[in-house]
Order: structure tokens, then C-alpha cells, then sequence
């Protein structure tokens, strides 16, 4: 079976396959086998390979990423009861005859490619949407099948016009047979001869057991005999003739058994070509499905593909590692292309080697990768790595020449976009030659044009690292007080391999520590104490940042609070205003229809006021000249118009505040409105009278009895007000409770509280917020004494809550 993955990685050569091993690339193939459903799938997991064409990395990433996305909506979706039909369709193809159990494995293959077939039918992701034009369900073999056998592989009656009534005369013929010889046996014809009354099979053939010495007795044909040969199977002669007629309906059966199995097994290899097609469709969907399935137990990315040979992996987690792993951050290329890890043993070195190779490795075979988002990897042309002990008895080999070994092979291939992974460079020989021939290699390496990360403990690839501008050093950090590695990786600066310390820390004498701390160079004490210091700067700058961070969002988190409640305000205020304006409204309404209302009572009472009903006629006329929408005015009227003076009574026309005017300014151009208990500051420009106004200028020169005459509507006005006030006094209580809301939610309410408390004319209402820590209470009273409608403010006395209540004064 080819597939498309298999002719696409035919076009890119292998990358190095004993670096493959070394890398544990093997461990998650087999872990990708694992998640496969069916043979076919599982072969293409175990021939899986990494590509280094970009093109076949790009598209194997997205066939994990589309199928990862599709399972997770479609979680029922899958290959379930197919089975692996290649053989028995090679087989139909060469003409051969098909077994029952191929026909079911074939017709439950199809019906479960007809399922995956209508779930990837309506997918718009591109490469499930052109598998599914690759699945075939082909229904009318499939339905041909489902009639021609039953769940356990027989072929049922209907399979054929003759073979329902072959079987019956089958059935007949053996019946017949069956009851001559129970006839037979129980006759008394045979008297002492028979060895056992039963029936059994012999060859095909009805026979009964016969005692040897009896033999002439019976006339028949003897089929068999019993082991100590005192007992012989003998057909009788009266049953031979019904034994045939049976034995011929079972040869005629067969045959029309035959006949079907060889026309299906024809019908079959007509259909050889979707077959096929079928078949590697449902093994690559069986192969995604299995790559996005291990992505989702590694909790792995697609890894964007770089366009440089530069890695960046964020989080990366080994693959092989289990309970607890501690994440690495690498970076590689660009500014340097070397990496120098060092630090002390067991402390993640060569975890960090491989954990970035097998991961390169993975990304390059379309796998996602166990690490963060924004994490980026190119497509190597190959990836050779020299980790482990190369040593080997037979071979004669010594560590250092294993290594060697090793290493001239890389050699001989290291070029531009490789990735070179080398564990413990140098070691096994002599220090200062190991030192001295790893900083060779490096610099060849770093000419090559090749990325290379490198563990040592040689404080010369320190120095080397830190004053080559193409190389950097790493280190992997050491708890000395736990003597527990924290498997931390640290790009920038060399790690110290803490012989010493953990030597005390494991009880050596420390006399003997501090002989071996006295052999120490100047230059190496001075080293190893300016790195010490660098880790503490840099382990304070880092704690600095960190600081920085939340202090930075704590301050995007008041911002965003501050935002809310300049949002929430205005909200309020909108909302006051059409509730002002709606009230206003009502109270129109209500003037003008006790206006009529008195106009009919007076019509009814006394027809010939004239006067009165022409007073009544021109207040109607005004009070219909003020538009509904509008607040209250009881006539249209501008600031121009009219001559204000301390005392009147006016509303702003853009906030609507209603009040007394307490001062005018010089040259009239400004006025001071008392609005509640508050004074507020207006252009005159923006006053209009209010309702029920206390000015003699604000009405015609009628006189006064024109005003006497209206004192009807004024009365009105003052009514509604008064039930509306009735109103929310019934429906708002003396206390309001705040007790477990936040600060934020908790003002809110205490505002709209006071409105309705102040409107419903309350002397004092008690807010009760509890002791807790506070700031409920703190953020209450701060608020009342900047509320315009509270007078004053106290905390609650005995009996009243204490110092977990706070009882205001409107």
C-alpha cells in the first residue's frame, strides 16, 4: 500500500539515523504505534521519519493540527470496526476465492468508512476535507454483503435463489436418515449386537457401534473400528440409500456455497481500485488521528516553522520524562550559533541536549511538540548528536575514542542548517589536550555555519565561551543546601560544577575541602567569585521584574476599575435624567387631565360662568402648547424673556435641575441655584421657569386674579408630587444592608438607596455594612460625605448596629 506520505518522503533523503536512536526518537514512535486503532495506521506510525523538506514538514504539521481540531469537536468520530482488508483485496485481484469471515471483515470496514466518510464530509479543513472524497462507503457492495451473511459469517438462505431450498432439502434428507436408524436401533431386530444404542459419524457417514463378534449379524458397511477393535462402525444397509440422498444434498449445497463465495469474491475485485483508495484513506485518518492524540496527552504545540536555522523552544519538556518536569527555555542562532552548557552532574545537562534534538526531531516529522506557544524550530538539514559512552570491550575502544569516533563523522558532515547536540566535549582525556581539541572542533563547527550545544565541565570552554562572539554560555543551577539539581536552565552565564560544596554537604572533612579550596589559582578564586556574584545581581534583577510585573498590573487592574465606574456614573446619570424626564411627563399629564376633569364638573354644576370658562379655555390652551416629550414648563418661555430675580423658582434646560435662585451676578449673565441642600452655579442663558414658579414675572399682566384662577393646576402639580413621593416612602425601607458585596457593588446600591430615601422624604436611614476588615465600612462613610442629598453622617449607636452600621441624615 503506498500513500502519499510514503511517496513524499521518498523525495528527502534520511536524517542520520544513529543520531535518530541516540536522541530516543524510537521511544516516541512507539508511543505513536500505540494510539493507532488498526494495522494499517500502526504501519505508518512505525515508518514514520523525519523529513528535512519544508514543504512535508509544513503539511505534517498541519494533518496533526486538522485532525486535533477535529476530534475535539467530533469526539465519537473515528476508524471503529475496521479492519485491515488489504490481504483479502490482493487476493479478490488475483482471482482467488474470499472466505465468509473476509466478506464480514470487508463489509465492516466499509460501513465504518461510511461513517467517517459523513462526519469529515461537511469539514472545511482542507486536508480532511480531501480525505473524505478519498473514502468510498460503495453501498451497493456493502448491502450485497449485509444480505448475503449473518453477524457470525454464514450465509444466510437469501443469499441465492436455490440455496434456501438446497439447505431444506438437506434438513429433509437428514431427518429421514436420522429417524430409519433410531428405528433401527430400538427395533429389537439386532437383539444383543449393538455395543451402545447411539449414533454417531464416522467419515461423513451415520454409523452404529457394532460389537466384532456380532459382525454377521448386521449387514452393512464398516466404516471404522474401536481401538481394542471390539467395536465396529457399521452404516446399514437400510440406511446407505438415505445416507446418499443426504450426502448428495449436502455435494449440492456446497457447490451453490461455492458458486456465491466465487461470484462475491468477483464482485469484490470489481471494486479493487476504491477499495484500495478506501483502505489508505482510513489509515492515514487512523495515523492523524493517533499524532493529535499524543499531542494532546504531551500537551504539545505546533511549533511555527523558522525561516532561519535560529531555535527558540519555550517550556520545552522531555518527552520521556514523567511526574513533575521542570520546563527549559533554549535559544539558539542568530547572535551565536554555540551553546556551552555547564553545571554540575545529574544537574540536566544532558536532559537539555536531548530534550532539544528530540524535539527537532519530532517537529520535522510532523509531530506537535511538548513546549509553549511561541516556540519556533527550523527544518534541519539533519541533526547529529555524540551523547552516552562510546565505549566498547570488543572493539577495543576507549570512552575518549568512542567519542572520537563519533565526532569525526559529524565532522565530515557538519555544514550550514544542522544541528550538532555533542554531551561532555573533550572528556576522557588528558584536561588541558581535551580543552584544547573541544575549542578547535567548536571554532569548526561555529565556521561551518552549523548550530551546535555542547555540555562540559572544562573551565577553559567557559572562558572560551564568554570571549568567542559566536558562542554563549548556559549552566544548569544546584540546590548545595538540598543537594537536589533544579534542572533550571540559565542562558548567559556559566554554571560552577559545586564540587566543593556538595563534597561537605556529603561529609567530607573539611579540612581536606578547604586543602583542595587552597590549590585554586588566584585567577580561578577570582572566577569562580564574580560569577558567584553575577547570579545573585542577576537572581535580585530577576525578582525586581517580577515585582515591576504585578505592581504593573495592579495599576491595569485600577485602571480598568477607575474606567468601570466613570462608565457606571455615566450610565446613572443618564438613567436620572430619563427618569426625571419621565416623571416630569406624568405629571403633565396629570395637570391636564384634572384640568378637564374640573371643566366638566363646572359644566355640569354652573353653565353660565362664562368668565370662568374662558379662564379655564386659555389655561387648557397653555398647558397644550407644552410638547409631551418635553419636562415641565407650564409655558413656553426663554431666559430672554423673562427678568430673573432672587426668589423665582427655575430649572436648567441641559441638566434639568430644579431649585430657588439665591444670587445673580453682576450684569445678570450668571445665577445660583438652590437645588436640595446643594448650590449650583448656571448661565442665566440656561434657566427656564419651573413649575409652579414663585415670580410675578413669569405670568401676563392678567393681575392676580388670573393667577388665583390657576391655583387649581398648581394644586395638582404639588398632589402628584406628594403621591409620588407616597410612593417610594411605602416602598423604601429605613436600612439598607451592604453586608458581603464588594466595595464597587456596594456603592452602587447605597447611591440608588439615597435617591429613593431622599425622594420618599426620610429623615435618616441606617447602612448597615458590618466590622470585617474595614473597608466596606471606611468606603460607606467616605462616600456619604461627599453625597449631596446626605446632611450628615454618625455611626450607629447602642442598639443600632454599633460601629458595624453608619446612620446618615438627608
Amino acid at each position: 500500500m503506498t500513500t502519499p506520505e510514503a511517496s513524499l518522503s521518498e523525495r528527502t533523503s534520511a536524517l542520520d539515523a544513529r543520531s535518530q536512536t541516540l536522541l530516543e526518537f524510537p521511544f516516541v514512535l512507539a508511543r505513536l504505534a500505540d494510539a493507532t486503532g488498526f494495522g494499517p495506521g500502526r504501519r505508518l506510525a512505525e515508518a514514520l521519519t523525519p523529513s528535512s523538506d519544508t514543504a512535508i514538514v509544513g503539511r505534517g504539521l498541519d494533518e496533526t493540527s486538522q485532525a486535533r481540531a477535529f476530534i475535539a469537536g467530533h469526539s465519537g468520530a473515528g476508524i471503529g470496526g475496521a479492519k485491515d482488508i488489504g490481504p483479502w483485496i490482493e487476493r479478490a485481484a488475483r482471482g482467488g476465492r474470499l472466505d465468509p469471515v473476509h466478506f464480514l471483515d470487508i463489509a465492516e470496514t466499509l460501513e465504518a468508512a461510511t461513517r467517517l466518510g459523513d462526519a469529515l464530509s461537511g469539514d472545511r479543513r482542507p486536508l480532511l476535507h480531501d480525505l473524505a472524497s478519498q473514502i468510498h462507503g460503495l453501498p451497493s457492495l456493502r448491502n450485497v454483503l449485509q444480505r448475503s451473511f449473518d453477524p457470525t459469517g454464514e450465509l444466510l438462505d437469501t443469499a441465492s435463489p436455490r440455496l434456501g431450498g438446497l439447505r431444506r432439502a438437506v434438513r429433509v434428507a437428514y431427518e429421514r436418515l436420522r429417524s430409519r436408524l433410531e428405528q433401527f436401533i430400538h427395533s429389537g431386530e439386532l437383539g444383543n449386537s449393538l455395543q451402545e444404542p447411539i449414533i454417531t459419524l464416522r467419515g461423513g457417514r451415520y454409523v452404529i457401534p457394532i460389537r466384532a463378534d456380532a459382525k454377521s449379524r448386521v449387514k452393512g458397511i464398516v466404516h471404522d473400528a474401536s481401538g481394542s477393535g471390539q467395536t465396529l462402525f457399521v452404516e446399514p444397509l437400510v440406511a446407505v440409500e438415505m445416507g446418499n440422498a443426504w450426502r448428495q444434498a449436502q455435494l449440492a449445497e456446497r457447490s451453490e456455497i461455492e458458486r456465491i463465495l466465487d461470484e462475491l469474491s468477483m464482485l469484490v475485485a470489481g471494486q479493487v481500485g476504491p477499495l484500495r483508495e478506501t483502505l489508505e484513506a482510513l489509515a492515514r485518518f487512523d495515523f492523524w488521528s493517533a499524532k493529535a492524540r499524543l499531542a494532546e496527552e504531551m500537551d504539545a504545540i505546533a511549533a511555527e516553522i523558522a525561516d532561519r536555522p535560529e531555535v527558540t523552544l519555550l517550556g520545552a519538556r522531555h518527552p520521556g520524562l514523567s511526574g513533575h518536569v521542570v520546563p527549559v527555555d533554549i535559544r539558539l542562532g542568530g547572535e551565536y550559533t554555540a551553546l556551552l552548557i555547564t553545571g554540575p552532574n545529574t544537574g540536566g545537562k544532558t536532559v537539555a541536549l536531548r530534550t532539544l534534538g528530540l524535539l527537532s526531531l519530532m517537529h520535522q516529522s510532523g509531530l506537535h511538540v511538548p513546549a509553549d506557544t511561541g516556540s519556533r524550530l527550523p527544518v534541519f538539514a539533519d541533526v547529529y548528536a555524540d551523547i552516552g559512552d562510546e565505549q566498547s570491550v570488543a572493539q577495543s575502544l576507549s570512552t575518549f575514542s568512542g567519542h572520537l569516533r563519533s565526532i569525526v563523522r559529524i565532522v565530515q558532515a557538519a555544514g550550514p542548517n544542522r544541528l550538532i547536540l555533542l554531551d561532555e566535549l573533550g572528556a576522557g582525556t588528558d584536561p588541558t589536550e581535551g580543552s584544547a581539541l573541544a575549542q578547535a572542533l567548536l571554532d569548526y563547527f561555529i565556521r561551518s555555519g552549523a548550530l551546535v550545544a555542547a555540555t562540559t565541565h572544562y573551565a577553559e570552554l567557559k572562558l572560551y565561551a564568554h570571549t568567542t562572539p559566536k558562542a554563549r554560555n548556559a549552566s544548569v543551577e544546584f540546590d548545595v543546601e538540598t543537594l537536589r539539581p533544579t534542572y533550571k536552565l540559565t542562558i548567559g552565564l556559566p554554571g560552577q560544577s559545586q564540587a566543593f560544596a556538595i563534597a561537605e554537604r556529603l561529609g567530607l572533612p573539611s579540612a581536606i575541602v578547604a586543602e583542595a579550596r587552597s590549590r585554586l589559582t588566584d585567577e580561578q578564586h577570582a572566577f569562580e567569585e564574580t560569577l558567584a556574584s553575577i547570579k545573585a545581581t542577576q537572581s535580585e534583577t530577576a525578582e525586581a521584574l517580577v515585582r515591576v510585573g504585578l505592581a504593573e498590573e495592579r495599576a491595569k487592574g485600577a485602571l480598568a476599575e477607575a474606567e468601570e465606574e466613570r462608565r457606571r456614573a455615566r450610565r446613572e446619570r443618564d438613567e436620572t435624567v430619563k427618569t426625571a424626564r419621565g416623571d416630569a411627563e406624568r405629571m403633565v399629564d396629570e395637570v391636564r387631565a384634572e384640568v378637564r376633569g374640573i371643566r366638566r364638573r363646572l359644566e355640569r354644576e354652573t353653565l353660565t360662568q362664562r368668565s370662568l370658562d374662558e379662564d379655564l379655555a386659555r389655561v387648557s390652551a397653555q398647558l397644550e402648547r407644552i410638547p409631551a416629550a418635553e419636562p415641565v414648563p407650564v409655558r413656553p418661555s426663554t431666559a430672554a424673556a423673562v427678568a430673573w430675580r432672587i426668589g423665582m423658582r427655575a430649572r436648567t434646560r441641559t441638566g434639568g435641575a430644579e431649585g430657588r435662585i439665591a444670587a445673580l451676578e453682576r450684569g445678570g449673565r450668571r445665577a445660583t441655584l438652590e437645588v436640595g441642600g446643594l448650590r449650583i452655579t448656571v448661565a442665566v442663558d440656561d434657566l427656564e421657569p419651573a413649575v409652579g414658579g414663585e415670580t410675578e414675572t413669569s405670568w401676563p399682566e392678567s393681575g392676580r386674579g388670573d393667577r388665583a384662577r390657576l391655583g387649581t393646576s398648581a394644586a395638582s402639580i404639588s398632589s402628584s408630587a406628594s403621591r409620588l413621593q407616597l410612593d417610594r416612602a411605602r416602598t423604601v425601607a429605613t436600612s439598607l444592608d451592604l453586608r458581603g458585596a464588594t466595595v464597587s457593588e456596594a456603592l452602587e446600591v447605597l447611591d440608588r438607596y439615597i435617591d429613593d430615601a431622599s425622594l420618599a422624604g426620610l429623615d435618616q436611614a441606617t447602612i448597615i455594612h458590618g466590622m470585617g476588615t474595614g473597608a466596606l465600612r471606611d468606603a460607606v462613610r467616605d462616600h456619604a460625605s461627599a453625597q449631596p442629598l446626605v446632611r450628615s453622617w454618625r455611626p450607629g449607636g447602642r442598639g443600632e448596629g454599633g460601629d458595624g452600621a453608619t446612620v446618615v441624615s438627608l
